[in-house]
């Protein structure tokens, strides 16, 4: 098929297990924990890992120790490690860290934004400003997040007029690094594809990655339409992980695991380790103590194969 010959031949996985998984976790995980998943995931392979954030401890006590995290870790080489600062005095916060980069974190909408951080996205997009000085300053590249760009839970689907004004402030701050995120999982691959299409076309110089939910099992799906629109960066959680307190009942980011399965099977590189990955998830599923959202952990590779039975009494499978 025609749509088959245009997909990339290598693209980045971006870890966010660590920082969008474990917040969503009620119970507190130790930091011996935190820092041996993190070096664990360091050697599957990923692009980056988004280790931990500056948000304000009281508001997301599951990550108050993001200054030991990033002072334990061990760093591997060709592995960028980021911390999403939410606000200039998380970025203050952050220099210390040395993280390879910041990801400053916005919703697209109004009311998710109001709701999310008590401000309007156009004074988000003022507050973001001087992060980004102070990204520059240190050395440090800032990425810029958009929450609910492909899907409000209060003004549900966002124009693409509203997308791209985000997309051109953050480009004018200096930020040539934009995650475009399915927060709350509504998005589908029509929508995605004419999205991440558009904005490569009116901000070429810009790269464009993708946040994706799976709360409506699309996740994949819209994998693909992004590939098709030339997008080469994705997020995902380990096993899953991960929720969104506006998606009742909503599972977590798209699966690490499933995501590097299907890439495989399509002949698309990500430099990711399978094998080492489906271990890391056994690991976070012990460490969070509940089952995870992850199909190839649950039922395997499509390549592994099974003793056929000598007989078999009743009908088969249909």
């Amino acid at each position: 098929m025609e749509m088959w010959k245009d997909l990339p031949g290598r693209v980045e996985i971006n870890e966010v297990g660590p920082r969008d998984g474990f917040q969503a976790e009620d119970d507190f995980i130790p930091t011996d924990r935190k820092v041996e998943l993190i070096d664990a995931l360091s050697r599957t392979g990923v692009a980056a890992i988004q280790a931990t954030s500056v948000v304000h401890p009281k508001a997301v006590p599951q990550l108050a120790d993001a200054e030991e995290v990033m002072t334990r870790i061990e760093r591997a080489p060709g592995v960028r490690y980021t911390v999403l600062v939410p606000n200039l005095r998380g970025a203050e916060r952050a220099v210390p860290m040395h993280a390879d980069g910041w990801e400053l974190m916005l919703s697209v909408t109004d009311s998710h934004s109001i709701s999310n951080a008590n401000r309007s996205t156009e004074d988000a997009l003022k507050g973001m400003e001087p992060v980004a000085a102070l990204a520059r300053e240190n050395g440090v590249e800032a990425a810029g997040s958009m929450a609910t760009a492909l899907g409000c839970p209060f003004e549900g689907r966002v124009p693409f007029e509203r997308v791209l004004y985000v997309a051109e402030a953050y480009r004018a701050m200096g930020v040539y690094r934009i995650s475009v995120a399915d927060t709350v999982g509504v998005a589908d691959p029509r929508l995605v594809h004419e999205i991440m299409s558009g904005l490569a076309e009116r901000l070429p110089d810009v790269k464009f990655g993708l946040h994706l939910h799976n709360t409506r099992g699309m996740a994949l799906a819209n994998v693909l339409a992004a590939l098709g629109a030339g997008v080469t960066e994705f997020d995902s959680a380990v096993g899953g992980l991960g929720g969104c307190p506006f998606a009742p009942g909503a599972t977590g980011n798209v699966s690490t695991e499933d995501l590097v399965h299907m890439l495989d099977q399509m002949g698309v590189e990500t430099g990711v380790d399978l094998d080492a990955m489906l271990a890391v998830s056994r690991e976070a599923r012990e460490v969070v103590g509940h089952p995870l959202e992850s199909a190839v952990l649950r039922a395997g590779k499509s390549g592994e194969l099974h003793e056929a039975p000598r007989a078999q009494a009743f009908g088969g499978p249909r």
